[in-house]
């Protein structure tokens, strides 16, 4: 049941975005077993610097954030959106329970599964930790937290995921967030830092090849799934970077003139000659823009963590 409702929601997904004028797919279907290794293999190169320079701000400073977050040891309900197998916040959870702080871990994901898989390495890594696990959407879940007002929280958003947000995205986004925490509640969001584009260009458009296959790939899962007859090898990655926007922009682009039959779905696509199929965004950011972030949505910067090289943040808001 639960994956005809995932294959239905994927085809009305395709036929919106390759129906749409330019023609986009939809970034979260990158992630089946084969696109979830390759983005591993993404993580891994030496050119992408998003994960370590996160792990060095929780290594390095977690005595500071504990600082930042903590009001003496009053209980906390720390709140994680898209947790995943919670790799960063281990350290800081690590940390905090050393420091015999007084709180509870709220992991909220999408996916059953990588819940589960998390709750369990906790057991065996971090007996003390008080862990509830939250599966469904973020908003929803953080609504249920928001009915124990007395309990103050700490949101975290990490791995500079609002940068794949659209502008109407983030607002939508940002504006939730400040509806689901009350006055006096943090949130800590990762952001990924303008820099020179040609580091970011070696992050997005790697010399290994393995955005390329990561785009690829969800051709290759939509051929699997939706009975597509996608050939690949008529098909091009292109990543542009706009130092303006701080927007990099990923593309499938057609090499040839082509239609495409998606079987399951009874539909077809024409594509002229190197017309793109938009993929993914990921907005690089100034301090100032973030600063105006918060202030938009009723938040005030209260610290920002940076690594060394100042490549990447972790902001820290209060709710006014």
């Amino acid at each position: 049941m639960e994956q005809k409702l995932l294959l239905s929601q994927l085809g009305t997904d395709t036929i919106q975005g390759l129906s749409s004028n330019p023609k986009y797919l939809l970034s979260k279907y990158f992630y089946d077993d084969e696109g979830s290794r390759i983005f591993q293999d993404i993580m891994n190169m030496p050119e992408y610097y998003l994960t370590d320079c996160e792990h060095e701000i929780f290594s390095s400073q977690k005595e500071e954030i504990k600082q930042a977050i903590c009001r003496g040891n009053k209980l906390f309900n720390l709140v994680e959106l898209g947790s995943g197998d919670g790799l960063k916040t281990k350290i800081l959870l690590k940390y905090l329970v050393e420091k015999a702080i007084n709180f509870q871990y709220n992991p909220i994901d999408i996916s059953a599964k990588a819940n589960h898989e998390l709750v369990q390495s906790l057991k065996t890594e971090l007996p003390a930790l008080q862990v509830e696990a939250k599966t469904g959407d973020y908003f929803r879940k953080l609504k249920s937290l928001n009915g124990h007002a007395a309990i103050p929280k700490i949101i975290l958003f990490l791995g500079s995921n609002i940068g794949n947000f659209s502008d109407e995205e983030t607002t939508d986004f940002l504006s939730q967030l400040a509806v689901y925490s009350n006055t006096g509640d943090k949130v800590l969001i990762g952001f990924d830092l303008k820099k020179s584009p040609g580091i970011i260009m070696d992050a997005y458009n790697d010399p290994h090849g393995h955005t390329r296959r990561f785009n690829l790939n969800h051709l290759v899962r939509l051929n699997r799934e939706l009975n597509a007859d996608f050939d690949i090898k008529k098909f091009e990655q292109q990543t542009t970077y706009n130092p303006q926007t701080g927007e990099v922009k990923s593309f499938l682009i057609s090499n040839t003139e082509q239609t495409v039959q998606l079987g399951a779905l009874e539909k077809s696509f024409r594509f002229a000659k190197w017309e793109a199929i938009f993929m993914e965004r990921s907005r690089k950011y100034d301090f100032q823009t973030i600063e105006k972030l918060a202030l938009n949505h009723g938040f005030k910067v209260v610290q920002n963590f940076t690594d060394q090289r100042n490549y990447f943040v972790d902001s820290l808001w209060e709710k006014k």
